[in-house]
């Protein structure tokens, strides 16, 4: 006998058995289990994120309300940026006993150019002597850490700028005091120490060669020790500013370390009372820096100095020294193609 479509559906209908009642209810509290789940999951991430955002608003408030800033400091007019190094950044780091850098009496015993490639693949860091003699604009042949009481930071800058015709971004001073702290806020810095030395003053601390650890005054007798050096003991003084500066980079770079909040926050807080920049180097464009720099591991750093040729003596009985010119012209070529790696590594490091 045939069986129309209306049967055959009804006979359907009939013959699947309804889901029982039990199974019914363990389907809908699977279905709300995964839902809280779910929900408690988001509720973390956006707990995290709240978190994260407050902190890096904190970072951006300490940094902000503790740093000076510098008006004036970047010449209105640059060097022109290459289309090669367009996305390079150059900044002129300067360290001081002055905390204040537009005093008269303010002199960088500190100067070095920092060069981030395009690609942010290294940090570069090129040590300017004080006593180098370069043209100074509007004051002729000078030692370049004359610089700032001719014409401020300002004409610090438009002196580095020109001489190897590139453009700097940023400028910072750090007033050595601030190592006191940031190497407290680290736990202590790590360097390599060049030969055994004990700090100026009568009761100098002793600092062994190789491997050392410095904190708090100690890093402050490191970096600022000159008299007992014989010799050339502005170079001295330099490398062992270049290698604090290297232990300080390491230890917040070091991937084996990942640095907590707290960390993070005590350093911006011990450093950013001590440190003076240019108007344009707030919190956000400093964490920008920071956040393309992401990958950089200490092996990535580099650090280097400007030969110089020979040495003198200037009309005041101080120290001076021509800029090798033909290193200044190698410089000024690999900044330009945004190769400063291609230049160093034929020339000796620092030390």
């Amino acid at each position: 006998m045939m069986q129309g479509p209306g049967i055959r559906k009804r006979l359907s209908q009939e013959t699947t058995p309804a889901p029982p009642e039990h199974g019914r209810r363990r389907m809908g509290l699977r279905r709300k289990r995964i839902r809280n789940t779910a929900l408690a999951m988001l509720g973390v991430v956006l707990a995290v994120a709240v978190a994260a955002g407050g902190f890096l608003w904190y970072l951006g408030t300490a940094y902000d309300e503790g740093r000076t800033t510098i008006a004036g400091a970047l010449p209105v007019d640059k060097p022109p940026r290459t289309e090669a190094a367009e996305n390079a950044r150059n900044i002129l780091l300067m360290g001081s006993e002055t905390r204040n850098p537009a005093s008269g009496d303010a002199t960088p015993d500190m100067m070095m150019l920092l060069h981030l490639p395009g690609d942010r693949s290294g940090v570069y860091v090129l040590s300017i002597l004080p006593y180098a003699v370069v043209d100074v604009p509007g004051h002729g042949s000078q030692p370049i850490d004359s610089t700032m009481r001719l014409g401020g930071v300002s004409l610090t800058v438009e002196t580095v700028q020109n001489l190897f015709n590139v453009p700097i971004d940023h400028v910072a001073v750090v007033d050595f005091e601030g190592f006191r702290g940031l190497t407290n806020a680290l736990g202590g810095v790590t360097l390599h120490n060049d030969a055994p030395f004990h700090s100026d003053g009568p009761e100098g601390e002793f600092f062994a060669a190789g491997r050392i650890t410095v904190q708090g005054e100690s890093a402050l007798n490191y970096v600022r020790t000159r008299h007992t050096f014989t010799g050339d003991s502005d170079s001295r003084r330099m490398r062992n500013e270049q290698a604090l500066l290297a232990g300080i980079l390491s230890g917040l770079l070091d991937r084996g370390q990942v640095p907590s909040p707290v960390m993070i926050g005590n350093v911006v807080n011990e450093i950013s009372p001590y440190l003076s920049v240019d108007e344009e180097f707030d919190s956000r464009t400093a964490g920008a820096l920071a956040f393309s720099l992401r990958e950089i591991r200490p092996a990535d750093i580099h650090m280097y100095t400007l030969p110089v040729q020979g040495g003198g003596v200037s009309a005041a009985g101080l120290p001076a020294a021509v800029p090798d010119a033909a290193a200044v012209a190698d410089i000024t070529a690999a900044l330009a193609a945004d190769n400063l790696a291609g230049y160093l590594p034929a020339r000796a490091p620092a030390g």
